[in-house]
């Protein structure tokens, strides 16, 4: 089941289960829209992947099964990242 991460992995940005402002990886790194559009450029600075928007969850489906809480904060390193980001930014996510 795809985990919903509460917040943006980056800035911390509260992203609760019916946000529409979260985007997530391959691997469910989630990030809010602004860093993804601003900051990375749809790379995702754990595995160079592309970003979707996360799905919404129906409210009757939250009960049974909620968003974890795992909490991620993990801020870009922005000394690293462009290095990964140059490599696959110009390149369709689909063809990395």
């Amino acid at each position: 089941m795809l985990e919903l991460r509460p917040t943006c992995e980056n800035c911390d940005k509260p992203l609760p289960p019916d946000s529409q402002e979260a985007m997530i990886c391959t691997y469910e790194c989630t990030f809010c829209i602004s860093c993804v559009e601003e900051i990375l450029e749809n790379v995702c600075p754990n595995c160079g992947g592309g970003f979707e928007k996360r799905p919404v969850r129906p409210k009757g489906q939250l009960t049974k099964n909620p968003p974890t809480g795992k909490h991620v904060f993990k801020p870009v390193n922005m000394q690293a990242f462009p290095e990964l980001r140059a490599k696959y930014q110009n390149i369709p996510p689909n063809q990395r």
